[in-house]
């Protein structure tokens, strides 16, 4: 790993600290001063008002505030996230068990977006100054204004009622074999077990809510590469590859492609922060078990623990996400290497 990289690195994990610490406090807080009574939450419906006082002081509600995120955040260091008030189960169990069916939803809606969006952003490029490239843009924009959840209900509809084309409710099928537990990512325990059955029930699962989740995504990459190869057309390194007599074909893909992809792998990072918080609303509606159905269970339910651990795993995985998009940014960009 060269030394540029290293500097990145070390940097970006200096500002990852200090912002996990504000925004565990901000979700500490605010969860707080909402009027639910977490000590009542955890007794039975019939819990006398005494029972329920000393349940406070077991929990430590009856301690300043500041105090209890001191005892909270210590034990969130040590890995001790808190103990679920409606399930009754370690919080940091439950997070394990269904982030990786959220990682493997988006990440396959970010491969989609990605070569919808790459595919479409050439195509409307390569279609300037027509009228197909204005049927396009407004394509772009239609698609643009739909949210996620949309698409997912268009599509349960239609390839899952109507057509009874796909699967659209859960992981896998009723009568599917779940493969041993090996890094608790479905797909490649299915590959690793060398269970292909499974392995295609739970791809097949997956096509409908991560195409609507990429389907959201991918307008804006589409867009934003269009407007970055206009940009670098105008460059003359351009013109003096055309006068050597190079197809325009492959000045777009040899020459041009790589330098206007810099700019949309920015956005492609942010687009997949917002994916990846975008698949709650999926995840319901597809009944999909992962962190979004748990959330949602987590608020009915006002399991304060819950909420509080998977708002801070969303963070997470959103500031990693950053890092590594600022990495891949670097590495593909000499310049700023040299710089």
């Amino acid at each position: 790993m060269s030394g540029p990289v290293v500097k990145l690195l070390m940097r970006r994990l200096l500002t990852v600290i200090p912002t996990l610490i504000m925004v565990s406090l901000l979700l500490f807080c605010v969860l707080r001063l909402l009027p639910v009574d977490a000590a009542a939450m955890s007794l039975p419906p019939n819990a006398t008002n005494d029972e329920i006082a000393a349940m406070r002081i077991e929990m430590g509600l009856d301690l300043p505030l500041i105090q209890q995120y001191g005892i909270w955040f210590g034990d969130m260091i040590q890995g001790d996230f808190g103990t679920s008030i409606h399930f009754r189960t370690a919080v940091s169990t439950l997070v394990l068990d269904t982030l990786p069916a959220t990682i493997e939803l988006a990440v396959m809606a970010m491969g989609f977006a990605t070569v919808f969006g790459v595919l479409g952003g050439l195509w409307l490029f390569y279609a300037r100054g027509g009228a197909v490239e204005v049927g396009l843009d407004l394509g772009s924009v239609a698609l643009l204004s739909i949210p996620e959840f949309l698409w997912a209900l268009f599509f349960m509809l239609l390839f899952g009622v109507s057509l009874d084309l796909l699967p659209f409710i859960g992981r896998l099928g009723s009568g599917v074999a779940r493969p041993e537990t090996i890094t608790g990512f479905l797909l490649i325990d299915s590959l690793l077990s060398g269970n292909m059955a499974t392995f295609m029930d739970a791809l097949r699962h997956m096509i409908l809510p991560s195409v609507a989740l990429g389907l959201s995504a991918a307008p804006p990459i589409m867009r934003i590469l269009r407007s970055s190869l206009m940009d670098v057309y105008q460059e003359d390194y351009i013109h003096q590859a055309r006068q050597r007599g190079i197809s325009e074909g492959r000045i777009l893909i040899r020459h041009a492609l790589k330098n206007a992809f810099l700019p949309t792998l920015s956005l492609m990072g942010v687009q997949f922060g917002f994916l990846f918080g975008g698949t709650l609303l999926v995840e319901i509606i597809f009944s999909y078990p992962g962190m979004g159905n748990l959330m949602v269970d987590a608020i009915r339910n006002a399991d304060l623990p819950i909420i509080q651990t998977v708002g801070l795993t969303y963070c997470v995985m959103v500031l990693l996400i950053s890092i590594v998009v600022d990495v891949l940014y670097l590495v593909l960009n000499p310049k700023l290497r040299e710089a």
